[in-house]
């Protein structure tokens, strides 16, 4: 821990920080959202997003005691804690997404640090590189069989379950916590383009638009 130099990437500023989606306009596209939409897109922005790598033992020791949830271990599986503010998702066979609400970064890679002690891991925080879009809706999964060539049927893909992939000739990491709601984590530099892809497809059955939650 003593030589790793950490910064929190969202101090308590009067700097206004922007979302990856700042540039999109999401406030005009959602007084223009259709009355009964058959798919809603909404922005979780500044979530803190850590990607976790190392060998699973060690770090399934760490996250049960920082957070009370086992590491999944399964390829795909997402897992969620008590309250089902914060993921952890399963990416390679030694890395894994974590994502907390807005502010828990910093503190929670800290607490992790402590408990994985002198162990071999790495722990690297991407909030600023990344946002999470929640997809929404009746017609939801017709606007990803537009967007992916993943098969994202429900007997293929369950609640519970995320994979990277390609997403609009781009890549994101889709996901489905539940069986109302996916969700997109993407890459800064891709978010408007898929934010844009995303509207068009999704304006054929009816399309919502909400302002970034935080």
């Amino acid at each position: 821990m003593s030589d790793v130099r950490m910064f929190d990437s969202r101090p308590a500023t009067a700097v206004d920080a922007e979302s990856p989606l700042a540039v999109s306009n999401l406030a005009e596209r959602a007084r223009r959202s259709a009355a009964d939409p058959g798919v809603t897109l909404r922005e979780r922005a500044f979530l803190g997003h850590l990607i976790l790598r190392g060998g699973a033992i060690v770090l399934d020791e760490a996250v049960r005691e920082v957070l009370g949830v086992s590491l999944p271990a399964r390829p795909g599986a997402l897992v969620h804690d008590a309250d089902g503010e914060r993921s952890i998702q399963w990416l390679s066979p030694d890395e894994w997404l974590l994502i907390v609400p807005e502010g828990e970064a910093y503190t929670l890679e800290k607490r992790l640090r402590d408990a994985l002690g002198d162990a071999h891991f790495a722990i690297v925080d991407v909030s600023g590189g990344q946002t999470l879009v929640e997809l929404s809706g009746p017609r939801a999964r017709e606007v990803l069989m537009k967007s992916t060539p993943y098969d994202v049927h429900p007997r293929h893909f369950p609640a519970g379950k995320g994979v990277t992939t390609t997403f609009a000739k781009a890549t994101a990491i889709v996901r489905r916590p539940d069986e109302e709601l996916w969700e997109l984590v993407l890459r800064r530099s891709f978010a408007d383009y898929c934010y844009r892809w995303l509207v068009d497809a999704g304006e054929e059955y009816g399309l919502a638009v909400e302002e970034s939650g935080r």
